[in-house]
């Protein structure tokens, strides 16, 4: 059974909104993803941070941040695996089709909804916890609208397409696209015939990219590289009875001061 939703579009590949949608908005979004982090990292270098709210609450951090990181890198390799990896190499090296096609979905699939279940943990956290409430910022809050949406319509259409329907190879028309954005050849027409939920998907992928330097999103690019080289810190006891000379009487632990 195929989905009604699969027939879909939002506009013709080769006409102005698929110019449009196909190819401007992917680099106006490129150009800004990485012209605003070389701004965000110039000028606000101190605001480069996830701004950690873990001294407010502990209990609910501890589910669903591991459940919403595990999940996204999940979904990110994913992602790349499957944009990045032309279809003929995974044959080459002998994986066929409906191998990777099951793995990509189930996979996936459970990828995604851990993801979305520790988002939703962390927003019912940020919501109902005051202190973390009171620290989340309108930036937040319309970072995690952007996040959210593009991963329920992420997941929605991998179980529209594949789950409830009767399945769609994405690596035959948005797969190209996507390379041949960074070819510099953009092919706009292999977005015509994919299905409504892959198209906002790439959209909302797209816009969320571009508000992402402007955002706590950034702590994502920070590698603590610096850890490796920095100096031990020495630390030193408060317990004055370890000290290598002898304290003075007066300050001994329940001791009179003459």
């Amino acid at each position: 059974m195929t989905a009604p939703a699969q027939h879909l579009t939002l506009a013709a590949g080769t006409g102005t909104g698929g110019i449009l949608l196909w190819v401007v908005l992917p680099y106006v979004a490129l150009a800004i993803f990485v012209l605003g982090h070389v701004w965000r990292y110039r000028y606000d270098k101190f605001g480069w941070t996830t701004r950690s709210s873990q001294l407010y609450e502990r209990r609910l951090l501890r589910i669903g941040s591991p459940l919403f990181h595990f999940g996204i890198l999940v979904v990110l390799l994913g992602h790349i695996g499957g944009l990045v990896i032309p279809k003929s190499w995974t044959e080459a090296a002998g994986i066929s089709e409906h191998t990777y096609h099951m793995g990509a979905v189930v996979l996936g699939t459970i990828a995604g909804v851990a993801t979305l279940g520790g988002l939703a943990i962390l927003i019912y956290r940020r919501r109902t916890v005051g202190p973390v409430f009171s620290a989340t910022t309108r930036n937040d809050k319309a970072m995690y609208v952007s996040l959210t949406l593009t991963i329920v319509l992420g997941l929605s259409a991998t179980v529209a397409a594949n789950l409830i329907g009767g399945g769609y190879d994405y690596r035959e028309t948005i797969s190209v696209w996507f390379r041949s954005i960074f070819y510099l050849q953009p092919a706009p027409d292999r977005m015509t015939g994919a299905p409504i939920l892959f198209q906002l998907h790439a959209i909302s992928a797209m816009l969320l990219f571009a508000a992402w330097p402007f955002t706590r999103l950034v702590h994502m690019l920070t590698a603590p590289i610096g850890y490796l080289t920095r100096p031990y810190i020495v630390y030193r006891s408060r317990d004055t009875q370890l000290g290598a000379r002898r304290p003075r009487r007066g300050w001994e632990r329940g001791g009179v001061a003459p």
